[in-house]
């Protein structure tokens, strides 16, 4: 299926964009695009792993995903027409010339790349415009089965809006360019894999070498995500905050280490298992080993909002709300680890202690409930590949489309909460 024409002109305009300024965010923009020629999927994973190291291509070139021949050889061919456009010499080229080299080069057509200045003026001096014969309105029928790989995420957007589900997966229809709380994330998230790579022990007698190392880690990894953030007020208050979270991060990890000794095993792993047929995919942020019973404990994350109890979690999980551990214990479970807990671990507010919310397997949760979640995924992942869904329902939750980037392309999205304010 060929890309539109406005999908091929955005992605040449974009690609004129890089080749003058080298911009990571606009390399980014490209390989997630239709017009790349890599798989969306694959796209999006990659472009997630770059926001962290701050490098699209070089991440390609030591192949950081695993990937079958045919996904890794776009990924290849993408990275080799990039290096291609980034060497077309600018002084040679002008607007016209230039368009018409990058579509050739990522072999799309090139009449449809954007009109150049000359052109545009052109037909803004007076030439008649021709009215194009009305297309027929195609036949409703249903969503082609979804036939990549899951995730726990994606699951998660399905159940809260599955209009959602359907414009970032099925279509693609609208890029969402992110925001400051994502690029706070990414940064964050990048900043303790680093700083457990050379702290896997959490230890008392290492605090001054914890403390300095963190701050280094967190200064590094936002100065990597900078284009993540739109002023460089903003940029310099989120430094600030992260900063003062990390340390209470450290506070927590020595008194967790005083209380219950443990060692990191992994960092951003990679958590893949196939659910009655169906591939699932995630990366769990950190993997512990309790140094006492040896047992497994998977952690994740949060530097949003999320679920202010142990007991407000679980009744997500029992509810088939949220996947995400669920689906990391299973998948560490079929690698033959004994994971005794699931951990969210909140570092959103600098102004508190990190409390984590700790689910103890066999305890806090019973295996039973994430054998009830288990089941629940394997049905949803039949249900997005059946090919027989004809619609897609829209979330009654106005909460949802608060921060929703296809909000504007949705005529039946809930009407918004009215805000009171009491005298």
């Amino acid at each position: 299926m060929h890309p539109q024409s406005a999908q091929v002109g955005t992605f040449v305009e974009d690609a004129v964009r890089w080749h003058r300024s080298g911009s990571e965010a606009l390399l980014l923009r490209l390989i997630r695009s239709s017009c790349s020629g890599v798989d969306h999927d694959v796209g999006a994973a990659y472009a997630t792993i770059a926001a962290r190291t701050g490098a699209l291509l070089d991440a390609i070139d030591r192949e950081r995903l695993a990937l079958p021949p045919d996904e890794r050889d776009q990924v290849l061919r993408f990275a080799q027409r990039a290096r291609r456009v980034r060497a077309l010499p600018q002084e040679e080229f002008d607007d016209a010339a230039l368009l018409r080299a990058i579509a050739e080069i990522f072999e799309l057509p090139s009449n449809s790349a954007p009109p150049s200045l000359a052109e545009k003026t052109a037909r803004q001096s007076g030439e008649e415009l021709e009215l194009a014969e009305p297309l027929a309105c195609a036949n409703a029928g249903s969503v082609p089965a979804w036939q990549k790989h899951f995730s726990a995420s994606a699951l998660n957007a399905y159940v809260e809006c599955p209009r959602r589900w359907f414009y970032r997966y099925a279509c693609a229809a609208v890029e969402d360019p992110g925001s400051a709380a994502s690029a706070y994330g990414t940064a964050f998230h990048l900043a303790l894999e680093d700083f457990h790579g050379e702290f896997p022990r959490p230890n008392s007698s290492e605090e001054s070498a914890m403390r300095r190392r963190v701050r280094e880690c967190i200064t590094w990894a936002f100065e990597r995500n900078r284009d993540g953030f739109e002023t460089r007020v903003e940029f310099e208050l989120q430094v600030r905050r992260a900063q003062r979270t990390a340390q209470r991060y450290v506070d927590w990890l020595l008194t967790q280490a005083r209380e219950a000794p443990f060692v990191v095993l992994g960092r951003e792993v990679a958590a893949e298992i196939e659910l009655d047929g169906r591939p699932f995919l995630g990366y769990i942020d950190r993997l512990d080993r309790d140094e006492r019973s040896g047992g497994i404990g998977v952690v994740d994350y949060k530097t949003g909002s999320i679920a202010q109890s142990a007991a407000e979690y679980r009744e997500k999980v029992r509810s088939f709300k949220d996947f995400q551990l669920p689906f990391y214990y299973w998948a560490r479970t079929a690698a033959g680890d004994r994971v005794t807990r699931l951990v969210l671990l909140p570092l959103k507010d600098a102004t508190l202690e990190v409390r984590p919310i700790v689910l103890q397997v066999g305890d806090t949760i019973d295996v039973a409930e994430l054998e009830r979640s288990r089941a629940r995924m394997i049905e949803l992942g039949d249900e997005l590949s059946s090919g027989e869904i004809r619609h897609f329902a829209v979330t009654q939750d106005a909460a949802a489309c608060s921060y929703c980037a296809y909000a504007l392309a949705c005529a039946q999205k809930p009407p918004a909460e009215v805000r009171r304010f009491g005298s």
